[in-house]
């Protein structure tokens, strides 16, 4: 007796419908909820790590990315602003990284220094660690071009000079440089103030 006496459906006819429709067969995916929240970045990610390793190697050529030193911690931590210099200011994070000891540490050994600080200044250790993952690359910060205020130009303006500091510079306002800070004594034999130099004989 065949399939549709049976009632039972073709199964062979409908995989190939499926197929020239352009239907194969797939695995079913995992359904997953609609309000289901994005993987977070957590403390412990590659990205801190990175941070770690970026932060290990600044001011430091020769450095492996393994260790940090007190200095390019308290570096990392400004950029982060970690350190406020109100919560946490740069003698507790020398106080605490001194208990380990250790001149440079490892990422593990920098983990604890961390927590022991959070706990000790009542911060929560993972926003520290978040601060310290997204402040970016190792940079300078809060250095600029020097720009020359109202007064630098007021002082170097030799058009302003008087009395014998009016006499070092000259009409353009370039320095003369030792005529304008010495009389030079003339060997010429006329006496000073001579209007008349050089025509003796030609009148």
């Amino acid at each position: 007796m065949s399939a549709e006496a049976n009632g039972a459906p073709p199964t062979a006819e409908i995989a190939n419908l499926k197929i020239e429709n352009g239907e194969a067969d797939k695995a079913p995916s995992t359904p997953t909820p609609n309000n289901a929240p994005a993987t977070p970045t957590t403390p412990g990610s590659s990205t801190f790590k990175e941070a770690f390793k970026a932060f290990s190697k600044f001011g430091d050529t020769k450095s492996d990315g393994k260790h940090l030193t007190l200095s390019q911690s308290d570096k990392w931590m400004k950029q982060a602003k970690v350190i406020d210099g109100k919560k946490i200011t740069t003698t507790d994070t020398g106080i605490y990284f001194k208990k380990l000891k250790s001149q440079k540490v490892g990422f593990e050994d920098y983990n604890k220094f961390l927590e022991d600080l959070a706990k000790n200044k009542k911060v929560e250790v993972e926003e520290i660690k978040n601060k310290l993952a997204t402040c970016g690359q190792p940079g300078f910060t809060g250095v600029g071009p020097v720009r020359a205020g109202a007064t630098v130009d007021r002082l170097t303006d030799a058009s302003k000079y008087t009395g014998s500091h009016k006499q070092r510079f000259d009409g353009s306002g370039k320095g003369k440089g030792i005529a304008g800070r010495k009389d030079v004594v003339e060997a010429s034999g006329y006496v000073s103030g001579y209007q008349n130099k050089d025509t003796f004989g030609k009148k």
